[in-house]
């Protein structure tokens, strides 16, 4: 080893003994320093505040960048993605916030060209379709993948990129193969990228780690949201304050940065200790120590 790795590896060890109570981030290389950089960058689904948001979207806002959020991916309501603003205006509100508006999940199906156009005026990365339902076979699968290969070329002409991000029902075997298998076969990786939402990889019984390393660079986008040690039959009652449940997420979205992920959202559905914004406080606490922070 030489003089440089030492002093990188000491120092990243100390940091994490010091800010997490046992070393996380401490290899030989620098890489280690950009992996824990993008871990601090992370940001919320809006979608999480789903009850307050609404009532209060800038003052809701200024409390999330409050607790240390970089990042917002909005999500479509009946005011749009962007709440009653407009695009830019939005973005800059954001911005001033000291943070930046990653994507929105919207209605894909819906006045997409519209949408693209405008996600491009707010500066966003991503539109993301959040839900297409069980499908009754594979191929209607493969058809669902093409039309996401026609919805990623609309967000290609505006300078966007489009994801799908799933559920537990892709996760679960259909006429003997795997319905995400399908979807990003069938995909155009030029095109289509995924958001993974690690709670629900769980949930279907698969490993999020395996599909991440068979898949690298296809999942970009990340729902760090985590499960129940003792989930009831209702999942919608089975998501957690990150690090009270069961996910790995310290060894886990290692991984996840070593396979291409470049976005870490927190998003949390139910509140067992709390409101739903003292769960995005104590959320935020706990990636600030996965990151160093």
């Amino acid at each position: 080893m030489n003089r440089k790795e030492f002093l990188i590896n000491s120092s990243l060890y100390l940091t994490g003994i010091k800010l997490t109570g046992e070393p996380f981030f401490f290899s030989k290389t620098e890489t280690e320093i950009e992996l824990a950089g993008k871990i601090n960058l992370f940001g919320l689904q809006l979608y999480t505040l789903r009850e307050d948001f609404p009532k209060d979207p800038k003052g809701v806002l200024a409390q999330v960048a409050s607790y240390g959020y970089r990042q917002i991916e909005s999500f479509e309501g009946p005011n749009g993605m962007f709440w009653g603003m407009r695009p830019k205006e939005f973005k800059n509100y954001i911005n001033d916030l000291g943070m930046e508006l990653i994507a929105s999940h919207c209605n894909v199906f819906q006045d997409m060209e519209k949408k693209a156009a405008e996600a491009a005026e707010a500066g966003m990365k991503y539109l993301i379709c959040p839900w297409i339902g069980p499908q009754k076979t594979m191929d209607d699968y493969k058809k669902m993948a093409n039309r996401f290969n026609e919805l990623g070329e609309i967000c290609r002409k505006n300078g966007l990129r489009f994801a799908y991000h799933n559920h537990d029902y892709s996760f679960k075997p259909l006429e003997g193969r795997i319905p995400q298998e399908i979807l990003m076969q069938e995909t155009e990786a030029s095109l289509v990228d995924f958001e993974m939402d690690i709670y629900w990889v769980v949930t279907a019984g698969a490993d999020p780690a395996e599909w991440l390393k068979k898949n690298k660079n296809r999942f970009r986008l990340s729902h760090v949201k985590d499960r129940s040690k003792n989930p009831v039959a209702d999942n919608s009652k089975n998501s957690v304050d990150l690090g009270t449940g069961s996910i790995p997420f310290r060894k886990l979205l290692r991984t996840a940065l070593r396979c291409g992920m470049e976005y870490f959202i927190v998003e949390q559905e139910a509140y067992p200790n709390g409101s739903p914004l003292e769960a995005v406080r104590k959320n935020a606490e706990y990636m600030k120590r996965l990151g160093g922070r």
